[in-house]
């Protein structure tokens, strides 16, 4: 053995023994070279991404949110967005107490009479046939020669007074002749036909025969309703038929009648309804048909139906239609039921629920002395609806007529066995 050589490495193992404990602080130091390295990169990174995404892009959101944060002063303008709500619901509740606020024809009668004489009914009756004559006369109503007309015609020409039939037929084409040229006057003399006897309540007022106070009230509240609801279809007629000069011109040529009755009106059939006044609709089996609405008086509204019946162009039944259910003005009554201050609203309370076109046959005996040009020409008729706010006229409304305006008790089942009142209430013996 080579003791030299192994003196030697004797030497060398003592020597590590006598730095061995530099070890581990040695190691520690290599490490954290080696990662010191990447997380100086890394954290170079990190500061960059931080810089602009938590720094410079949460900056400008922060700016941003700045320039359009919420005032202090902001509640001031929520509470005048609150207030104008509130205005409007109220302008709301306004309007549906004007739209039944409309003039009276007497403000003696409603809710109860000032005195018991029967010429405040008469007068109110008077009034009703003086308001339709002047719509007539507003809109250029006329009607066909009459048989008197066509009499004293004939007998002119013929230099006699006898009867018609035998003048026509002594003057063969002639009398024809002359029917027709008298016709064609009348058309050109009127913008629509219209008499007086075709408008329900008009023939009824001039015959009226006083039945006691309350039946007498009654007819008066009814017929004001009914006055109501032609006001708005001469309206339509008013406004169809502007500018015309003749009925040649007018595209609603005819109106054959406004009426109440529980049949849609033709012409063979409205001389047998025109004295039937309007009726609440309590249900929706008491009306003209089964209103698709389902509105039925239910004390807020009250609800009528009525028909109408026009001759009209067949191109112009549509406008004739929607203009019958657009906004019409009126004045505002005072609580008192007189006008105040010419205030004016509009309202708009007619709903159209049956609609029925036939043509016309102008040869037959209904449409044989009326001219209606050379355009064709239908015949509509109409059911409506007509809806009253009980808060405009509920003050106004006579005792006798909220009485009956009960509701009929429902068969078992369907809704129980008891009687309700639409609007006031129903005396002892009704209850019972």
């Amino acid at each position: 053995m080579d003791i030299f050589r192994y003196k030697d490495v004797v030497r060398r193992l003592s020597v590590v023994r006598r730095h061995s404990s530099l070890f581990v602080p040695v190691l520690i130091g290599l490490v954290g070279v080696f990662l010191f390295v990447p997380a100086h990169l890394m954290s170079g990174k990190l500061k960059k991404q931080v810089s602009e995404e938590s720094i410079t892009k949460r900056g400008r959101q922060v700016m941003s949110l700045r320039q359009t944060a919420v005032s202090s002063e902001q509640w001031l303008v929520e509470r005048e967005r609150q207030q104008a709500y509130k205005n409007d619901a109220n302008q709301i509740m306004i309007l549906a107490e004007e739209l039944t606020k409309r003039p009276l024809l007497s403000e003696k009668i409603f809710p109860s009479p000032t005195d018991t004489s029967i010429s405040i009914f008469r007068e109110f009756g008077q009034r009703y046939r003086d308001g339709v004559n002047e719509m007539l006369k507003r809109v250029k109503a006329g009607g066909c020669p009459t048989e008197e007309e066509l009499k004293r015609s004939l007998g002119a020409i013929s230099g006699s007074r006898g009867g018609s039939d035998r003048f026509r037929s002594d003057l063969g084409g002639a009398g024809d002749e002359i029917k027709d040229a008298l016709c064609m006057s009348k058309a050109k003399a009127a913008n629509v036909y219209c008499r007086t006897f075709d408008i329900s309540g008009y023939e009824f007022w001039g015959g009226y025969q006083y039945a006691g106070t309350d039946q007498a009230v009654e007819d008066c509240w009814y017929y004001q309703l009914a006055y109501w609801i032609i006001e708005d279809i001469i309206d339509t007629i008013d406004s169809v038929n502007s500018g015309s000069s003749s009925v040649f011109e007018s595209p609603l040529k005819r109106l054959l009648g406004v009426d109440f009755h529980n049949v849609l009106m033709t012409t063979s059939s409205r001389a047998t309804a025109k004295d039937a006044r309007p009726s609440y609709v309590l249900t929706i089996y008491d009306g003209l048909t089964v209103p698709y609405t389902n509105r039925v008086c239910d004390g807020d509204i009250d609800v009528v139906h009525f028909n109408v019946s026009v001759v009209v162009d067949a191109d112009a039944v549509l406008r004739f239609i929607e203009e019958l259910c657009s906004a019409k003005e009126h004045i505002v009554r005072g609580s008192s039921g007189s006008i105040q201050d010419t205030k004016y609203a509009k309202h708009n309370q007619l709903t159209i629920l049956e609609t029925r076109i036939t043509s016309v046959v102008r040869g037959e005996e209904a449409h044989s002395l009326y001219r209606y040009g050379e355009d064709a020409a239908v015949e509509l008729s109409l059911i409506c609806e007509y809806v009253f706010s009980t808060k405009g006229y509920d003050e106004l409304k006579p005792v006798s007529v909220k009485k009956k305006q009960v509701v009929p008790a429902l068969p078992f089942g369907m809704g129980g066995e008891s009687r309700r009142t639409v609007s006031g209430t129903p005396d002892k013996q009704e209850m019972e």
